[in-house]
């Protein structure tokens, strides 16, 4: 936990579940069950930014059991969702859900490993105005020269959980020794998006923390 369990307590409850009674039963029963969707703060923070933003090409790396996808289609109904999932069990929960929410002609799900699918699209030319990140968090430096690669000039990235519940703070030699490669992975991952002069970047403390970044320009190297 990021803030004090006190302001936690009394910030929690301003935050709102999903709108439509489907999707906010599905939010409330993945929560029940301990699922991997994001939490209510960065869940209403995303439906806020994305009113701002209002982008029509979304990107999502990491579909678990699409209850993101599916927010993000309840909030901009005409945008173009893609999103990836590499494991069965998520695929099939997440196909289900959508057949459920009635939006599965709504959503692209591609199969398979987002390492292996983001150069297929950037190969066959596709861009979008928003990528929104929350998978393997040892793969986020892995994935970001693709999502770059793929993320228009004037959009925006979101990465979930990208604090490590807090320790990212922590000394390499002060971590477990099975959670290093993670850290050292995640932690490398912030300084080159912190550090990236194309990018308008800020971690925000809600959630496991939420970073955001503006593409404000294209790297002369990707050109």
């Amino acid at each position: 936990m990021l803030v004090k369990p006190h302001v936690f307590e009394f910030l929690d409850g301003y935050a709102k579940f999903a709108q439509g009674d489907a999707l906010r039963n599905l939010q409330i029963k993945a929560y029940k069950d301990v699922l991997p969707i994001i939490s209510r703060e960065v869940s209403g923070f995303l439906t806020l930014l994305l009113k701002m933003n209002k982008p029509s090409r979304i990107l999502e790396i990491g579909c678990a059991v699409g209850f993101s996808a599916a927010l993000f289609n309840e909030v901009l109904p005409d945008a173009q969702i893609t999103t990836i999932e590499r494991f069965d069990p998520m695929i099939m929960k997440a196909k289900e859900n959508f057949k459920i929410l009635g939006i599965a002609d709504k959503i692209r799900l591609l199969e398979g490993d987002a390492i292996d699918i983001m150069p297929k699209l950037a190969q066959d030319g596709e861009k979008f105005d928003f990528v929104f990140m929350d998978c393997a968090k040892g793969q986020y430096i892995r994935f970001l020269p693709y999502i770059l690669r793929l993320l228009e000039v004037g959009g925006v990235m979101c990465v979930d959980d990208c604090l490590q519940k807090g320790t990212l703070h922590r000394k390499l030699e002060d971590v477990p020794r099975r959670q290093r490669t993670t850290h050292r992975n995640l932690k490398e991952f912030l300084d080159v998006v912190m550090a990236d002069k194309c990018l308008n970047s800020m971690i925000l403390p809600i959630g496991d923390g939420l970073l955001v970044s503006l593409k404000e320009r294209e790297d002369e190297a990707d050109r």
